[in-house]
């Protein structure tokens, strides 16, 4: 693994609160992130995710068993609160004894005590400062707030991640994990100046060779554009995709003003799954960050964190001295 010039991680409060080297979250997404992408993060220094979002319970289990057979070094769990069988899921996690999780996509206070009880490291995802501030109060040992460059379900206020670390900044007593648009080191030390204490990123990982995304769904990442994705169902759950037939069809109907039934029944069931597990690029629903124009290739977890390291390292040389030395 690559090492930066400093010791600038040495007593970064997110890698100290999980046991991390580097303080990056690997994002839980569905489709994609299974035991092997959660595990291959963790063992490059990040902290790994399992998505649990598109997991029935016992495909869940069996998720975390894999994954701690693969890794020695802590790992987690993403689970959105939205869906009917999350209580089950929670359930799992916690009789896996699987340290960390991360709850999104609804209220902070309904599991957040009962998590820490079983002596979890609890983290909620939230999209405005006023939530990241009552996922404070709720309890949680950090907060990730997820700015709406980001792949796949956003909030609906679409604040952007540059604003909304600027408004927290010297406001949140626990860590501050901050997501949407991060797909560089760079990208990690800009971060750190603005207040947080790490970062969480998704489409880049999404793009490695461990992800379970399928290689047709990979290789259209490589060849996006800068304005290849779209913030599309804001009248159903809002979701940010790559254009593609289905994505087009769906900003054609909200041109005809589509109710959010007709928007729920163009969305159908499965689409995700076809889209991103399954490669299916004409009619998928395909869920990446407006960083994908950033993917060029397709590394190994391990062969991205150095890339990332390299480029935080470089980030920093191009700062005046006063100004890094500070990081």
């Amino acid at each position: 693994m690559h090492t930066p010039s400093r010791s600038v991680f040495s007593d970064n409060p997110v890698c100290s609160l999980f046991g991390i080297k580097v303080p990056i979250v690997q994002a839980g997404m569905v489709w994609v992130s299974g035991a092997k992408l959660a595990a291959a993060a963790s063992n490059a220094g990040a902290l790994g995710l399992v998505g649990a979002g598109s997991m029935k319970p016992d495909l869940l289990r069996m998720h975390l068993r894999k994954a701690r057979s693969l890794t020695d070094r802590p790992f987690g769990v993403n689970v959105p609160l939205l869906y009917h069988d999350v209580e089950e899921q929670l359930r799992v996690v916690v009789e896996e004894k699987t340290p960390i999780v991360f709850t999104s996509a609804g209220s902070p206070r309904k599991f957040t005590a009962d998590l820490k009880r079983e002596g979890l490291i609890v983290v909620h995802v939230a999209s405005t400062p006023e939530l990241a501030l009552k996922c404070v109060e709720a309890g949680v040992d950090a907060v990730v707030v997820e700015g709406f460059e980001a792949g796949g379900h956003n909030g609906r206020d679409e604040l952007t991640t540059l604003v909304l670390l600027q408004q927290l900044a010297g406001r949140c007593s626990v860590p501050l994990i901050a997501a949407g648009g991060f797909g560089t080191g760079a990208s990690l030390a800009a971060a750190l100046a603005l207040g947080a204490q790490g970062i969480q990123m998704g489409t880049v990982f999404a793009a490695t060779q461990e992800s379970s995304a399928h290689d047709n769904f990979k290789q259209a990442m490589t060849r996006a554009h800068t304005t290849s994705t779209f913030l599309r169902m804001k009248k159903h759950v809002p979701v940010r995709l790559l254009d593609s037939p289905f994505a087009r069809a769906v900003a054609e109907a909200e041109q005809r003003c589509a109710s959010k039934e007709d928007l729920e029944k163009l969305l159908g069931k499965g689409r995700a799954r076809s889209g991103m597990l399954e490669g299916d690029l004409e009619s998928g629903e395909l869920e990446v960050g407006q960083i994908v124009s950033e993917v060029r290739d397709i590394p190994t977890c391990a062969e991205l964190v150095d890339r990332l390291l390299s480029q935080f390292d470089e980030a920093l040389r191009r700062l005046p001295r006063t100004q890094s030395d500070s990081l």
